[in-house]
């Protein structure tokens, strides 16, 4: 389903993913493990299209199409989905009108939009699902939500969206034990039912208990320095990353970019 070669990306005249190579199959869910700063996030908002991220050199490919000559809106619409580690705060628009908004733009296999009545019922069960306040859908998005409440509406709005590749940075911070349960049982729904891959961003082991990856994925220093199965993801919980870095002859945390073989232009 996604395809990424050599992807090589900047921000602000630094380098930050440096030759990423990596692969995600129809219905797969792909851990992507790190510490902080590697480049786990760039690596999502590269893949989404963020406008402060520079794609140096390398190509991304969704379903054999090239994603990096779509706007954003044209990967949402492709069915690529971001939950985005801080969300943000849209005052005035409410959930209900924001998400529907939002579905009227995804293509339909009959070429419909969905009737408010079928939205209502399906919003109304999606909120359900995820124990979520009854009045959340007439809020403003995100606007005086708790921490906990932001990223459960992420998931919510994944739940409505449907999308063929869901993305999630690190969904599970903010949430209590309880509610890490309820948002992985949610993913793995909707997984069941689309054959929905999965590309998670997280640091802890209890969310992967419940999603259960298929590949775990180490990112250091911009850099994919090991891949293994989701026994790396006990390895790394009960070693840390020190042991993954020495193995990989990773000395220091920031890596020079005059040791890069593809250097940013500077202007």
């Amino acid at each position: 389903m996604l395809e990424i070669k050599d992807l090589w990306v900047s921000a602000s005249g630094t380098m930050i993913l440096k030759g990423i190579n990596l692969t995600i199959n129809d219905n797969e869910i792909v851990a992507l493990m790190g510490p902080n700063g590697s480049g786990k996030t760039t690596l999502s908002y590269a893949i989404m299209g963020h406008p402060a991220y520079k794609i140096e050199k390398g190509s991304i490919l969704f379903n054999n199409e090239d994603l990096l000559k779509m706007t954003v809106d044209e990967r949402a619409r492709k069915g690529v989905f971001l939950a985005m580690q801080s969300p943000y705060e849209i005052s005035g628009v409410t959930n209900r009108d924001f998400i529907k908004q939002a579905l009227d733009k995804k293509p339909s296999s009959d070429g419909k939009i969905v009737s408010v009545y079928k939205f209502a019922v399906k919003l109304d069960q999606a909120i359900d699902d995820l124990h979520m306040e009854k009045d959340l859908a007439d809020r403003y998005v995100n606007e005086g939500f708790s921490g906990g409440e932001k990223k459960k509406n992420e998931i919510l709005q994944m739940k409505m969206l449907e999308p063929r590749l869901a993305i999630l940075d690190e969904i599970d911070s903010g949430l209590d034990v309880d509610a890490v349960k309820i948002v992985s049982d949610n993913i793995n729904d909707l997984r069941k039912k689309n054959g929905m891959s999965i590309l998670s961003i997280s640091h802890y082991h209890r969310l992967y208990e419940y999603l259960k990856p298929d590949r775990t994925v180490v990112l250091i220093n911009g850099m994919i320095v090991k891949t293994g199965g989701p026994e790396l993801i006990d390895e790394i919980d009960k070693n840390g990353f020190e042991p993954i870095k020495k193995e990989a002859g990773i000395e220091d945390e920031v890596e020079l970019l005059e040791n890069c073989a593809f250097k940013v232009e500077k202007k």
